[in-house]
């Protein structure tokens, strides 16, 4: 079992998929970094821990005069036959599970640690040291899961993958709000698909020239988790304004009369599972058509390091249907995949958008009252314009593609 001394020392976990692995066991002095076989494919690299004693954990505690013996039986052992070595460290570490009714993604989150894998982001994870797991369930849709990190405070996962924490969520839902409503002069109707844990809405909400705020989320149990274990993102729902539908949004956008809203936020998860629909080219046509002339569309867009092909692929199906500005927009969130999101920001024709300078800047925008309530942590209006500055190698591969900036 591991002490004390060992737990401290393990802060974060890299997993890191290689061709060909041989099981080794490195540096007999307590402390010692090295490298241990987790699986038939992964590794997991460790920061000051003993690799012996965490051998020892692998293989079930025996002591080290079996270590050849137990490589050998590791080799032949079925994949998933029994708890690998990854589950094992994990369970070590004593966090405490909350009951429910369905173990969800059990290849991802164990006691004591999380390890976002996804076919998403191939070759690589993050890992998340959890202190205590609050919440499992399985809706209709997917697995939801919330657990107290270490260091991010509260996370909330689904289907395995990050969907946000308490210490960065500021990063994601500030911008993929106020990137869009101060590009455009006194919003009044705004619609979110998506964004059942209500954080778009907070930030919504902050626009005193907003009259109607609609969201249409397919995951009633999202919604829930979020009012329970997340009050400060979930505050959103309690505004007056908002109209909450649970259904699916494609389904509810064919139903919006033509030019309803001014602008409208997909803050849906990654291109699986029930959000695939929100990244193809009808899903598209649906939101023009919501939008009045010159209304603008903020819809999450990935990341700039691992899916290039992707992005293009929605600034092609934007081009196609946008017939207004086209933008693509970056920012930090340390616990998404490389560390960043991006955004598409698109208008419908009508009067000309300029995203990259914000035309309803942020401290004339927003309610005075709210904000001194609960103030940003991460947008204001230099980060605004940052956020469309390219690096070079996504410059090659889009600016191309988007509107360029109007001549000064």
């Amino acid at each position: 079992m591991v002490g004390s001394r060992e737990r401290e020392m393990l802060e974060e976990v890299f997993v890191i998929e290689v061709e060909e692995v041989e099981l080794v066991v490195e540096g007999e002095e307590e402390g010692k970094r090295g490298m241990l076989l987790l699986s038939s494919r992964r590794y997991l690299l460790a920061r000051s821990c003993s690799l012996l004693r965490i051998h020892a954990i692998a293989m079930g505690g025996h002591n080290n005069s079996d270590v050849g013996e137990q490589q050998q039986q590791a080799a032949k052992k079925p994949a998933g036959s029994s708890l690998n070595a990854a589950e094992l460290i994990a369970q070590s570490a004593n966090a405490t599970p909350a009951p429910s009714t369905a173990r969800a993604n059990l290849s991802s989150i164990v006691p004591g640690w999380f390890s976002e894998i996804s076919a998403m982001w191939p070759g690589e994870a993050h890992s998340l040291k959890v202190e205590k797991v609050l919440f499992e369930g399985k809706s209709d849709y997917q697995d939801v899961v919330v657990f107290e990190s270490a260091t991010y405070g509260r996370v909330l996962v689904l289907d395995g993958v990050i969907q946000l924490t308490q210490r960065d969520e500021c990063a994601y839902q500030e911008m993929i709000t106020h990137l869009p409503l101060c590009s455009i002069p006194n919003p009044k109707k705004v619609l979110v698909v998506g964004g059942g844990d209500g954080g778009v809405l907070r930030e919504i909400a902050r626009h005193k020239s907003v009259d109607q705020i609609d969201i249409c989320e397919i995951d009633k149990m999202v919604v829930d988790v979020a009012k329970e274990f997340f009050p400060d993102v979930a505050v959103g729902f309690e505004d007056p304004r908002v109209n909450l539908h649970i259904g699916d949004g494609v389904a509810f956008l064919r139903e919006v009369p033509e030019g309803t809203y001014d602008a409208i936020i997909v803050d849906s998860s990654d291109p699986v599972g029930p959000a695939q629909a929100l990244f193809e080219r009808p899903f598209y046509r649906t939101l023009d058509q919501a939008l009045r002339p010159g209304g603008v569309i903020c819809t999450q867009a990935e990341s700039l390091w691992v899916h290039m092909p992707i992005i293009k692929n929605i600034v092609s199906a934007c081009r196609h249907t946008f017939k207004g500005s086209i933008n693509y927009a970056w920012t930090s969130v340390p616990t998404y995949p490389s560390g960043l999101i991006g955004f598409m920001l698109c208008s419908k024709a009508g009067p000309a958008v300029n995203f990259l300078e914000p035309c309803n800047p942020i401290d004339q925008a927003i309610d005075p009252e709210k904000s001194s309530r609960r103030p940003m942590k991460f947008y204001n209006s230099a980060m605004h314009a940052a956020a469309f500055s390219l690096p070079q190698f996504a410059k090659v591969e889009l600016e191309h593609l988007l509107t360029p900036p109007p001549s000064s």
